[in-house]
């Protein structure tokens, strides 16, 4: 036998035992937490048709997809993201509901990346959709029901950072950007890259005091009074509202009594194209990406028939893994399984033990005595 056959492909990983067990508890923890908020839990497909994630929807691009064809020459995709489903499923089955809609959700992702980047390819993800309410208070829900789930897994010590897309957008609209200048240059912001930020904003032209203020983007970012110097600085009425925004919603989470978690990052502009308005990111130590991920998107479901604002988040449940590890934070699991040993002789009263035991709760295993079968 191929010894390659035990093996599994770069990017995902086989979890067993008390590990997996930990991964379940964690799974349970949020999902109580999801589901106290009132969000009623979808299952949607492992894999989509490839236009639900196709790049006028604005999410992973094809290269980073797992795509395969079906028998009747269809484009299949695993699905890399939840959210484009959860937005087909809104639209599809309550396409005529008025009232908002609260779903949630669990299940794996899959992203072709690079091995050189060190990350699974396959991950599990749980989060939550709020469909039908634009107000600042669903942004409020969402964020404080992060916060809310996170405690209640252990993890203490975390942060939810909070950008506001409009206000990029404005800035990019004062500066009179296209929209492929926009997305280039939000990719060199997000990823950090000013330098070339800089050299890409010279290269198209773009004179002061756009320029400036484009580039003042990735250094908005702390508390309050960051966003009071923005709001300032910002000379159209777009990225003004925008800020307003999120000033209001620093006071619906003061409501919450979750304001302590939270900063505000205005540079912080997320990959995926159909984020319309607030975005936010959830840090914790011992882990180098944002464990949790969402955001406002608008517009997604125009895409698939349903003229509807929306709001989510997705929880990276191996990342919480990995913090908690990190952190020396244990989740408190069940006992261990209890081997009862057995030979002919006894096999009757130690199964009658072995029932009395499951019968209060606790797990059983019957053990032959040295390999006795």
């Amino acid at each position: 036998m191929s010894k390659r056959l035990l093996h599994t492909p770069e990017g995902v990983r086989d979890i067993y035992g008390r590990e997996y067990a930990g991964k379940l508890r964690v799974e349970a923890k949020l999902r109580e937490s999801i589901r106290l908020y009132g969000y009623e839990e979808i299952q949607t497909p492992t894999f989509e048709f490839f236009d639900v994630f196709s790049r006028e929807i604005g999410t992973t691009p094809s290269k980073d997809l797992y795509k395969f064809f079906d028998k009747e020459g269809n484009t299949l995709v695993l699905r890399p993201d939840f959210t484009p489903s959860i937005a087909r499923c809104a639209a599809k089955y309550f396409g005529d509901e008025k009232k908002p809609l609260r779903f949630s959700y669990v299940g794996n992702t899959f992203t072709n990346t690079s091995n050189l980047q060190g990350k699974l390819k396959e991950v599990t993800q749980m989060g939550a959709e709020l469909v039908g309410d634009a107000s600042v208070e669903a942004d409020a829900e969402m964020i404080s029901l992060v916060v809310k789930a996170l405690l209640n897994t252990g993890l203490d010590r975390f942060q939810v950072s909070i950008g506001q897309v409009e206000y990029f957008k404005g800035l990019c609209e004062e500066a009179g950007l296209d929209e492929e200048t926009e997305l280039e240059l939000r990719a060199l912001i997000s990823g950090k890259n000013y330098f070339a930020a800089q050299e890409f904003l010279e290269e198209r032209g773009v004179g002061e005091p756009y320029r400036s203020r484009l580039l003042k983007v990735a250094d908005m970012f702390g508390d309050m009074c960051s966003l009071k110097e923005a709001g300032e600085t910002a000379g159209n009425r777009r990225s003004q509202e925008a800020i307003r925004r999120l000033e209001k919603l620093y006071e619906v989470l003061k409501l919450y009594g979750v304001a302590e978690y939270v900063s505000f990052d205005l540079g912080m502009l997320n990959k995926y194209n159909y984020y319309t308005g607030v975005i936010f990111r959830a840090y914790t130590y011992g882990v180098g990406d944002a464990i949790v991920k969402g955001g406002r998107y608008d517009n997604l479901l125009k895409q698939f028939g349903k003229d509807a604002p929306a709001v989510g988040f997705a929880v990276v449940i191996d990342s919480i893994l990995e913090a908690l590890a990190r952190q020396h934070i244990a989740p408190e699991l069940d006992a261990e399984v209890r081997n009862i040993p057995y030979n002919a002789q006894n096999y009757e009263e130690c199964l009658a033990k072995a029932n009395r035991l499951r019968d209060e709760g606790i797990a059983a295993a019957l053990v032959p005595e040295n390999g006795e079968k």
